[in-house]
């Protein structure tokens, strides 16, 4: 064990790219979204999505905080290599029992809760080491370690009182473990080593999750016999994807640049608010996403099949399909305002627009729905590549007190 610790730790520099060990980590999380999935498709309501969502802030701060490990110190490499083995064992653990943290059994919670526990108190020491001689980091360390523990206390107390209590907890844990980030980074800073290697590995994730949305097809399709309607529905749910991609990256080029040029005692504030903060409304618009697009799929290969093309989709569905893209557009605004400092009005409004088709959605077809989905998004794009990035009436300037 000792010879483990004594294991070296290689520091980053500024050319630091993302790691092949890092991508198999990535695998893990994107497994863990997917029962996400599976547990609120097995049930779609109100409850069943705040409590996905809940699940899914736990899972993205174990991987934000191993995303900043992996930009101060190689992930691939000594003493890291082995406490990401550790962690990447834990979030499995994890995605394992989320179908059953839920229920009335203690144990699926307790499991979830130590699992997650392992990762962030791994997280913590890996961290220290990585930091060396950087006093300030070792203090920005400290503050967070102890607001980390503090969020630990209604986690706990959630899993062990489970029942309508355990979601006000947990949300609870949430906030004071956002929080804490916050705090640390306003009174100490994170530091970023690499901001190649920083915007890299949050496309990937993106790019990693969008892939979620097709998995949702064959879930919904099952052992059920391909028709019409079905090849119909995923080709629709493959031009969603594919637009949402391009919406994506057609502007993630210009802001890594920005990140790059901005000076180095900003760079770790800039990383935190248009990556750590930003890209969590991308990840989970795109879990939503994928949920609505499985009940649709769902319907239609099992729900009366003669006339399952002409089934209306549920509030909750519809919900899902038209708010996840909401929210992935809504995060991709934040993204951009937080990065490049500029976004247009039709950038700023399209999260709107994808809410206003919520009331068709609902009453049409969820065929229909997923095709009016499509023609949104498609139209976004053709705009917008019309425009070019950055550009077009309306531009809305985000001042802030870096470069312009």
């Amino acid at each position: 064990m000792g010879r483990i610790f004594r294991a070296r730790v290689v520091a980053t520099g500024p050319a630091h790219r993302a790691t092949t060990y890092e991508i198999f980590f990535d695998l893990v999380f994107v497994f863990a979204l997917i029962r996400i999935t599976e547990y609120m498709s097995a049930s779609p309501g109100p409850l069943s999505l705040m409590q996905g969502f809940v699940v899914l802030m736990l899972l993205w701060i174990s991987w934000v905080v191993y995303s900043w490990l992996g930009n101060q110190a190689r992930a691939d490499v000594g003493l890291i290599r082995a406490g990401t083995t550790v962690a990447m064992a834990a979030v499995f653990l994890v995605a394992l029992v989320i179908p059953d943290v839920w229920g009335s059994a203690p144990g699926p919670r307790m499991i979830l809760v130590l699992a997650y526990v392992v990762v962030r108190v791994v997280h913590l020491i890996l961290y220290h080491r990585a930091a060396g001689d950087d006093r300030r980091l070792h203090r920005t360390i400290r503050i967070y370690t102890l607001t980390t523990g503090l969020s630990w206390i209604p986690l706990v107390l959630g899993a062990v009182l489970g029942g309508s209590v355990q979601l006000l907890l947990w949300a609870v844990a949430l906030a004071v473990d956002f929080s804490g980030g916050l705090v640390a980074s306003l009174l100490s800073g994170w530091p970023l080593r690499s901001a190649e290697h920083f915007t890299e590995r949050h496309s990937l994730v993106v790019i990693i999750a969008l892939g979620e949305t097709l998995i949702s097809v064959g879930a919904g399709i099952g052992t059920e016999m391909i028709r019409g309607p079905i090849l119909l529905a995923a080709l629709l749910t493959l031009v969603i994807t594919t637009c949402l991609f391009r919406l994506y990256v057609v502007n993630s080029a210009a802001a890594a640049a920005a990140l790059t040029r901005e000076p180095r005692p900003r760079q770790g504030r800039l990383a935190a608010n248009a990556y750590t903060l930003a890209h969590f409304p991308l990840i989970a618009g795109t879990i939503y996403l994928a949920l609505g697009v499985h009940e649709v799929i769902d319907t239609l290969a099992h729900d009366a099949p003669r006339d399952a093309a002409g089934v209306r989709l549920v509030w909750t569905s519809a919900a899902a399909l038209f708010g996840g893209v909401a929210l992935y557009l809504a995060g991709r605004a934040m993204f951009l305002a937080f990065s490049v400092r500029s976004v247009t009005l039709v950038q700023l409004l399209a999260p709107a627009a994808a809410l206003a088709l919520l009331p068709a959605g609902r009453f049409l077809p969820g065929l229909a729905a997923l095709g009016l989905l499509t023609a949104f998004v498609v139209v976004l794009v053709g705009y917008e590549s019309g425009l070019g990035p950055h550009r077009g009436s309306g531009e809305v300037a985000m001042r802030t007190s870096g470069p312009s």
